[in-house]
């Protein structure tokens, strides 16, 4: 499998570093400052969780996971714990580099706005300093609880953030009461977003998606 990726990665033109073990790995992240990692959970001397942990301590470098872990609680902590994307064991090269495409796309779409800047996708548009939503030109209101959860998605758009994730950013906790609530704020701000751009990622949370423009347009 290594040799494998590396020869697609030399074919799709991504310059690529190797590790064999976690503590080499976390060695030559911090000499390298690679633009994004991907990690195998299988390691000889410590777990892949473990790994993710430790770099998002000091650093939000993205995190793709590849493991032969498939079990959603599996998929669920990763992401808890910061990974940006989860592919199990076996997968196609075409989904791999396909989803190296989507965090690359992130990267730059994310890069280019400053925090306090307009965010803008398809026909959504949000003033963060205005603290404005509008849909395809017009206005939406939203309650201030549906505004943060909108805010949340955008800053991590392309990102699959767990329900976990989701309630500790916007309670602090992950009660069940926290669960229902959520699930009712996502229905009514879905409903308002007409059902566009963000999705449920089944069993594990959401990800706020880019609309493509219409051909022609």
């Amino acid at each position: 499998m290594t040799s494998l990726l590396r020869t697609v990665f030399e074919l799709s033109d991504y310059p690529l570093i190797q590790a064999k073990s976690a503590k080499e790995a976390l060695s030559m992240f911090l000499s390298e400052k690679p633009e994004l990692v991907i990690l195998d959970l299988g390691l000889p001397d410590l777990d892949g969780l473990e790994v993710i942990r430790k770099i998002r301590g000091f650093s939000q470098a993205p995190i793709l996971v590849l493991s032969a872990r498939s079990e959603p609680a599996d998929k669920i902590e990763a992401l808890d714990l910061g990974a940006d994307d989860y592919l199990a064991k076996p997968f196609s090269v075409d989904e791999l580099l396909a989803r190296i495409r989507v965090i690359c796309r992130r990267l730059e779409q994310t890069g280019t706005l400053p925090e306090s800047d307009v965010f803008v996708n398809g026909g959504l548009e949000i003033r963060y300093q205005e603290q404005e939503v509008r849909l395809d030109g017009k206005l939406l209101h939203l309650t201030p609880m549906e505004y943060r959860i909108l805010v949340l998605f955008s800053r991590n758009a392309g990102k699959v953030l767990t329900r976990n994730f989701l309630t500790t950013q916007i309670w602090n906790s992950s009660w069940s009461s926290d669960m229902t609530n959520l699930r009712v704020y996502m229905t009514m701000l879905r409903k308002k977003l007409d059902h566009r751009f963000i999705e449920t990622s089944f069993g594990v949370g959401y990800k706020m998606v880019r609309e493509e423009p219409e051909a022609g347009l």
